[in-house]
């Protein structure tokens, strides 16, 4: 299982997240369940990186299914509309293919 823990600040806005595991959708190279996630992850992480001046801090082990994301600047519109357009995939994607493959949960951080 996916286990995807979203970073909301005191203003209640995601500034981050983190998420391990795999799926077990499918046999390895199989598993549309962690190329969704793993697109969407990577899709946003480029895209704040590209098309935000927001700073942030990446830590990743691609081995164990490990990543973690959290801005450490003042959070942008952009990368709040980006972070949120993730959050929006990601729950469609535990609607779709339950929460015995990806399951998401909120936690208050601190930058």
């Amino acid at each position: 299982m996916i286990k995807v823990a979203i970073y909301k600040n005191a203003e209640n806005m995601i500034t981050g997240f983190s998420l391990s595991g795999h799926a077990d959708y499918a046999e390895y190279g199989s598993d549309v369940v962690c190329a969704a996630v793993s697109a969407l992850v990577i899709n946003t992480i480029n895209s704040i990186e590209n098309f935000t001046s927001d700073k942030f801090r990446l830590e990743q082990d691609e081995k164990k299914g490990y990543i973690e994301f959290q801005v450490v600047s003042d959070l942008s519109s952009n990368a709040s509309l980006l972070l949120n357009s993730l959050a929006l995939g990601l729950h469609g994607i535990q609607e779709e293919y339950s929460e015995k493959y990806i399951r998401l949960s909120q936690e208050k951080h601190n930058n």
